[in-house]
């Protein structure tokens, strides 16, 4: 038996969409900072040699250099003042909160509610500046030593650090703005805008390789087919559910006595969603962003780091699956299903699981069913990014194919529409909620009305 709320998702119309006049107002606001992100990826920093660079990042596109563009949207290899993306901001982010669960003083700030988190929010950027501000350094000398420079110098790397600085620093921002103002997470969206604006390129790019013979017709197919298969598993997984069983008990109201009722607490297979793969590929990009531009000027240490954490290589493999499983943990537990909040509002609201006493226990079994289910989930997350990575590496397909951009893609779609829907049912009660007041009012009036009128015939009988 579907619900009322599933009812109403159903039952939803453009007629309805065109009413909720502030969902509109979020989503205009959302594509208006997206479209200043997209412009901006195609405003290059001074100083860049452009010829130079497209040469050398079409060398560099087939290895670790496309994976860098991918997820900056293009504006890496256009050497664009977003070159940099949002990945510092994110390496920042896990850096702070595995701080935050290591040092005792931001665990106690964490626990302060809403000031802590600004607090650790504040910390955050302060330590996003500092990580872009040494790679923005260390790209500034690569490209001055490999050559891609018209004017090299010290006013060059002053005026691409401030430059690919301010950039990052501006997309934060503009991630804050879409989460707090608009729809869906900022990062994310950021995120895969820029895999989306590549996509059609990088699928031209593909039949363009199949025409010419250097891919064979099966290839294609099977590509097609597996990303296919791809998107409709991620599809299932992240809309499959955990159900626990809660109970409350009977209350009295007055003189009334009302029965306990039950509900279920839905947990997510994969609570964490795209989270840890976007972790776990920032990490990975961290050493290797500059060893890219070095080339041979950087000696034994690029080549060996682009030879070993390479795409498809083991250890780029085997680094990638650890910190996807660590990550999907470790965000769970500190961000996305808090098992000991969640069950201090089930004790709150007199709740509890049959069997299980309120609190504590309540916590401890709520961590046993999260870590059970997360070793399915880790390992999904894990099987989608690495097992299309193995097949493209093997098949020279472009890295848009690839299970972390699927993921990204499909996870952010999948969130970003059922906030959509979050936002249509409340507009949608807010509006029953309206009528049913009215109607109320009605026959309340014409109830009034009825009882006035016989009042009146009583007095003339009277009469």
């Amino acid at each position: 038996m579907a619900s009322a709320a599933e009812q109403m998702a159903a039952n939803m119309s453009w007629g309805a969409f065109g009413k909720a006049t502030e969902l509109r107002a979020r989503i205009l606001f959302t594509l208006g900072l997206l479209c200043v992100y997209r412009l901006g990826t195609y405003i290059p920093v001074p100083g860049i040699d452009g010829i130079e660079l497209q040469r050398f990042m079409e060398e560099a596109a087939t290895g670790i250099g496309g994976i860098l563009s991918m997820f900056t949207g293009g504006a890496l290899g256009r050497m664009g003042i977003f070159a940099l993306g949002i990945m510092p901001y994110i390496s920042a982010s896990i850096i702070v909160q595995l701080m935050t669960a290591m040092i005792p003083q931001l665990e106690q700030l964490k626990k302060e509610g809403e000031q802590g988190r600004k607090k650790i929010n504040q910390y955050t950027r302060y330590f996003t500046v500092v990580l872009a501000t040494f790679q923005a350094y260390g790209l500034a000398v690569s490209l001055q030593s490999g050559g891609l420079v018209t004017d090299p110098g010290v006013f060059f790397i002053a005026s691409c650090v401030i430059t690919l600085v301010g950039g990052t620093m501006f997309l934060m921002w503009v991630g804050e703005q879409i989460t707090q103002r608009g729809i869906g997470n900022g990062i994310s969206l950021i995120i895969f805008v820029g895999i989306v604006a590549e996509l059609p390129a990088a699928l031209a790019q593909f039949f363009v390789s199949g025409r010419s013979g250097a891919i064979g017709p099966a290839v294609i197919v099977g590509v097609i087919v597996m990303v296919v298969a791809v998107m409709a598993f991620v599809v299932f997984m992240e809309r499959a559910l955990r159900k626990i069983h809660i109970q409350y008990p009977r209350r009295q109201v007055g003189m009334k006595v009302y029965d306990g009722g039950s509900s279920h607490l839905p947990i997510k297979v994969n609570p964490a969603g795209v989270i840890p793969a976007i972790f776990a590929s920032s990490l990975l990009l961290l050493p290797t962003t500059i060893s890219t531009f070095s080339g041979q000027e950087a000696g034994g240490f690029a080549s060996t780091m682009l030879a070993y954490f390479g795409p498809g290589q083991p250890l780029y493999l085997l680094f990638f699956t650890v910190m996807i499983v660590f990550f999907t943990y470790f965000y769970t537990a500190n961000v996305a299903f808090k098992s000991e909040d969640v069950a201090d509002n089930l004790k709150n609201q007199g709740g509890f699981v049959p069997g299980i006493r309120p609190g504590k226990r309540t916590a401890e079994y709520l961590d046993y069913v999260v870590s059970r289910l997360l070793v399915l989930g880790s390992a999904y997350l894990a099987a989608v990014c690495l097992l299309p990575e193995i097949l493209r590496a093997e098949l020279a397909i472009p890295f848009y194919f690839g299970g972390t951009s699927l993921l990204i893609v499909v996870s952010v779609t999948m969130d970003t529409i059922q906030q959509i829907q979050s936002h249509m049912l409340a507009h949608q009660y807010e509006g029953l909620i309206e009528r049913s007041q009215l109607r109320g009012k009605r026959r309340g009036a014409g109830t009034t009305r009825k009882g006035a009128g016989a009042m009146r015939k009583k007095g003339s009988t009277r009469r």
